[in-house]
């Protein structure tokens, strides 16, 4: 996608991030006032490209690395903020049976990840949070996105828990809860920089190079 078309989407778009809402099997997005904490900013969280910094999407406010403590697919207690602390980290919510958001993003993501530096590949957390966590065990999880991650010199970390957990992460994230059984979720990856902040984000308008190079960017940063 050029600079062009991106600014022209962008200009045209004026989405409540934490409103945004992804249905597998079906889009859908609903647009009105938010009230997400997304770091202790009681605004919604819009997105707009003022500079446009991003190949992904400018976020107007950035969101703080959340804190919340989940299990990964060893069965293990990870802390989020204390496992990804500055460094690069995509976080995302999503379930393993979804038939095209997810495995596309996750796609989107590891296609990214090859396009880079193995050094800052590397240095790359990716975590993917369980919308359902009646299905997704460690075990479910781990198989899941070993198809993704098996050539990649990162390791893709899945964490499930009790549902009042995972609400409890999606909040602190500043996404939506998801809904109808975890099938209706945020379709928002979102990119934390080394200063645990996101100042970015993508959607499905996005692709694995905008990602990439993000991820060049918020390295560069540091």
């Amino acid at each position: 996608m050029t600079s062009a078309v991106r600014s022209t989407r962008r200009a045209a778009l004026l989405l409540v991030v934490g409103l945004a809402l992804s249905g597998c099997g079906e889009q859908a997005a609903a647009e009105g006032e938010g009230s997400h904490d997304h770091g202790g900013s009681s605004a919604p969280a819009v997105v707009e490209a003022p500079r446009d910094r991003y190949a992904g999407l400018d976020l107007a406010e950035p969101y703080r690395r959340p804190t919340f403590t989940l299990t990964d697919t060893t069965g293990a207690q990870y802390d989020f903020q204390k496992a990804t602390g500055g460094r690069p980290t995509l976080l995302f919510f999503g379930y393993t049976n979804c038939p095209d958001v997810c495995p596309t993003t996750m796609a989107d993501v590891a296609l990214a990840l090859r396009d880079t530096d193995p050094a800052l590949a590397e240095k790359v957390q990716v975590v993917f949070v369980t919308t359902d966590p009646g299905t997704d065990t460690p075990a479910v999880l781990g198989e899941y996105l070993s198809r993704f991650d098996a050539d990649l010199p990162t390791r893709f970390v899945g964490l499930t828990g009790s549902q009042d957990s995972i609400e409890q992460a999606q909040l602190s994230a500043g996404v939506p809860l998801a809904e109808e059984g975890g099938r209706l979720h945020s379709s928002l990856l979102l990119l934390y920089g080394t200063g645990d902040e996101a100042q970015v984000a993508f959607d499905a308008g996005n692709t694995s190079r905008d990602i990439a190079d993000d991820l060049r960017v918020v390295a560069g940063a540091a």
